[in-house]
């Protein structure tokens, strides 16, 4: 897989077996280096095998738990598909792995939950958008992320325009044509034999208001920005149409039937990346303003415990620090550990976890980026 949605994600974040193993490691797509791939997973295989069977299961449990991982060491189609980091999960019941651009570290966590923290760049700030890419003959919804597009089943919803251009008599139609404006190429509507612009248009948005309410299914309590791709004149059509309070102002111009996902995909991130960014800079800026009032803090423990209740509006985690210890589920009371051990946790992911599942904003920075230099930091909802 190559690549990670926000539900795939809180799956992980909810898997609670006797033995998740979790496994990280950079990869190379291309040239000699390539041949390290297998050698770092089967290095990294032998350190999760060596740690189960340290756990005292059976060599038999081990070798049915990592078989998996056995079949992907020697498949040939898997390792031309590489991106620039692996990710690995598996238990009892799960077998997942991503493909995705982020260079992971070394690491393998073998816990009673699986270890997402490294994961979060991929979804760093709630990073996520989606794009409407509306053409006569095709309508599509595709998930983004910073590193990653995927495109989303329509389900019931038609996804051909055509159904708004159907007209009683066959030589009535309305057709699109490029013209030249300012200096850039944009499409106009004209009509053809007999129909009247006006009834493409009442056409068009009676199709985009179908469109709009099938919509409300896939998007529904999501916050994340909506990026329309398609000619210029279905824009201000669509917009009278649409319901979702996120619809970003500036499009993707052309015709979309011809631009594939990861094309999308780089128009679209330009558009919306500056609207990430200036969340992360008012996070950073709402943590800076209520430092002080004891509504923000930057003390592991008090973070965990704040997470556990609930209390977190906004979470910012370091990229690539980690610290061990144990939660007490009961208490939410932590003691942390100097280094791994047998039934320890990263506690830096487990606020993560209960941050993001109980619906508020997680922000993966990087070290320098962090509020007050501190490893985790917190802005309290009261």
């Amino acid at each position: 897989m190559d690549t990670l949605s926000r539900e795939e994600l809180r799956t992980l974040m909810t898997t609670r077996e006797e033995c998740c193993i979790s496994i990280f490691m950079p990869t190379y797509r291309a040239g000699a280096e390539i041949q390290q791939n297998q050698i770092r997973l089967r290095n990294l295989f032998r350190e999760a095998e060596e740690k189960l069977l340290a756990s005292d299961l059976r060599t038999t449990e081990v070798k049915a738990l990592l078989e998996p991982v056995q079949g992907l060491l020697g498949n040939v189609i898997f390792w031309r598909r590489q991106s620039d980091g692996l990710a690995i999960f598996i238990s009892h019941d799960i077998f997942r792995f991503y493909c995705l651009p982020i260079d992971f570290g070394e690491l393998v966590v073998i816990a009673d939950r699986f270890h997402i923290k490294p994961l979060l760049p991929a979804l760093r700030g709630d990073e996520r958008f989606y794009i409407l890419a509306l053409s006569q003959n095709e309508v599509r919804l595709l998930e983004g992320t910073r590193h990653s597009v995927r495109e989303i089943d329509l389900g019931t919803i038609s996804k051909s325009l055509a159904e708004a251009l159907q007209y009683d008599v066959p030589e009535k139609e309305v057709r699109f044509y490029p013209t030249k404006s300012g200096g850039g190429e944009r499409s106009v509507m004209v009509s053809g034999h007999g129909a009247s612009v006006e009834d493409a248009k009442d056409n068009i948005l009676k199709y985009f208001r179908q469109v709009d309410r099938g919509l409300r299914d896939f998007l529904r309590d999501e916050q994340a920005p909506l990026v329309l791709a398609g000619v210029d004149y279905l824009f201000p059509i669509y917009r009278e149409a649409n319901t979702y309070p996120r619809l970003m102002e500036e499009g993707i111009g052309g015709n979309p039937r011809g631009m594939g996902a990861e094309q999308l995909h780089t128009q679209a991130w330009n558009i919306v990346e500056p609207c990430f960014q200036k969340a992360e800079i008012d996070a950073v800026a709402q943590y800076r303003q209520s430092s002080g009032t004891g509504l923000t803090s930057n003390d592991i423990k008090e973070i965990v415990q704040a997470a556990c209740h609930g209390r977190i509006g906004l979470l910012f985690v370091a990229i690539g620090h980690r610290q061990w210890g144990v939660v007490d589920p009961d208490t939410a009371e932590v003691r942390l550990d100097e280094k791994i051990e047998a039934g320890n946790e990263d506690i830096l992911d487990f606020a993560a976890i209960q941050t993001f599942l109980n619906g508020a904003t997680v922000f993966a920075l990087s070290p320098e980026r962090m509020p007050d230099g501190a490893s985790l930091a917190a802005v309290f909802r009261y």
